[in-house]
């Protein structure tokens, strides 16, 4: 899982450039293997990283020098984005390791961000270079904007994850798509307005991306996919501003990872502009766009070079969404009374068979699943032996939820080895002391 692989998609075409970027990826691929050893870590990637640093620069001064040499129109744009990566990306970083004294954790850090830079860079700012260009729009009405904006967005698809997409929706608005990771970012325009833009990308779809760029597997997103996710995501926005100078975002102020939950609650406190929701064919992508700060004050600290490390970790422990629990039961009666018990503090999901809990369960992974003992066709026993087999779903807490008490019932629900079960009948105060109490649990043992 730690390579960064050179390949055909990323020849430009231009001799010299093409071998510099061999040498970028070389350096990055370097890094990731010296990174792991610890004994030596400090010093060689003290070196690679001035090595890498010298190179990047020595880089974009040819690579400036070029497009001057054929009349580049966009390189100003090119300079700046070469500038800010330079001066400001690659010195907080620094500065970072420097502070951790090169901890596997900051190494971790640099080396996504590097890494998303480097394929965005290859993959968006240089394939204009070599005369790939998109259509830029201007004046355009309302709605031709949308349309120009799902033709821009289908390109970049196809340029940056090689994947074929096509708009499912105009009008998304937080529908659960499975499980996402979703990047928010926040400009200011010349007259010190905002653009508030959050790209969504399903979790299968991602790990499919991240591993096809870094020719691996990646199995479950972790510290270094997100990384590289957030510098590619910054590129695409790069892009999607030179095709429509009308959008007037001036200045990146702030930068956040939200939870499903908060990106619904963003849409239910401002329309947005626009929301397209994309189909892949390896998942879900979507694009939403806001004139305004939607989350006003309401979201956690946004990522700086600071809090970066922490909040990334934050977020992949679920610690900044609420915790997820599954009722499965035919009763609606029972679904919606425990719903009504428990949906203030967790976010709760409702199946009425075992079928469309497995779904459910495939697609959401949930912490906690209430299961009723007693379905018709496909009982909690046969529905937990289900769970059991599957691996990658098998360790999530699963507690019966029963009609019966007597002795003998009892004993056939333990034989199956749930984390517990719950009388129908008890009250509602511990039904709920109880579940708080297992979720809680399960947090101690991480």
């Amino acid at each position: 899982m730690k390579t960064i692989a050179w390949n055909k998609r990323y020849e430009l075409g231009v001799d010299f450039i093409d071998k510099e970027h061999k040498q970028l990826f070389a350096t990055l691929n370097k890094l990731l293997t010296l990174s792991e050893n610890e004994d030596k870590r400090e010093w060689v990637c003290k070196e690679g990283i001035k090595f890498l640093k010298n190179h990047t620069i020595e880089h974009f001064q040819h690579e400036e020098a070029y497009m001057k040499s054929i009349g580049y129109s966009e390189l100003e744009i090119h300079k700046r984005l070469h500038d800010d990566f330079q001066n400001n990306t690659l010195l907080a970083l620094e500065d970072e390791l420097e502070e951790t004294n090169y901890s596997e954790e900051s190494m971790r850090h640099f080396l996504g961000v590097s890494i998303g830079w480097l394929i965005a860079h290859t993959q968006t700012e240089d394939l204009a270079i070599a005369g790939k260009k998109m259509s830029k729009w201007k004046n355009l009405p309302h709605e031709e904007e949308i349309d120009a904006l799902e033709q821009t967005i289908n390109q970049l698809i196809s340029d940056v994850f090689q994947l074929k997409s096509k708009a499912i929706s105009r009008q998304y608005s937080g529908e659960n798509i499975g499980k996402v990771i979703c990047c928010r970012f926040v400009y200011k325009g010349k007259q010190k307005e905002k653009w508030e833009i959050v790209i969504s990308y399903e979790e299968v779809l991602l790990l499919k991306v991240i591993s096809d760029l870094m020719s691996t597997q990646y199995l479950k997103v972790d510290d270094m996919v997100i990384n590289i996710t957030r510098y590619l995501s910054r590129q695409l926005l790069e892009k999607i501003r030179e095709c429509f100078p009308d959008m007037q975002m001036f200045e990146l102020e702030s930068e956040s990872l939200l939870t499903q939950e908060q990106l619904v609650n963003s849409f239910e406190r401002v329309h947005p502009d626009c929301s397209l929701l994309f189909d892949t064919g390896a998942g879900y992508f979507a694009f939403t766009v806001t004139t305004s700060d939607s989350m006003q004050g309401k979201i956690v600290s946004p990522l700086n070079a600071q809090n970066a490390m922490g909040q990334i970790r934050k977020y992949l422990d679920g610690e900044m969404r609420k915790k997820q629990i599954l009722v499965v039961d035919d009763s609606d009666f029972m679904r919606s009374n425990m719903i009504r018990l428990l949906g203030e503090d967790y976010d709760m999901l409702e199946s009425n068979s075992s079928i469309a809990a497995i779904k459910s369960i495939t697609v959401n992974r949930p912490d906690l699943i209430l299961l009723d003992y007693e379905m018709p066709v496909c009982d909690g026993r046969q529905t937990l032996e289900m769970i059991r087999s599957d691996k990658d779903i098998a360790d999530i807490p699963v507690v019966f939820l029963t009609g019966r008490g007597d002795a003998e019932s009892v004993k056939k629900v333990m034989a199956l080895k749930p984390r517990g079960y719950l009388l129908k009948t008890m009250p509602e105060a511990d039904i709920k002391k109880f579940i708080d109490g297992i979720l809680a649990k399960k947090d101690s043992a991480k």
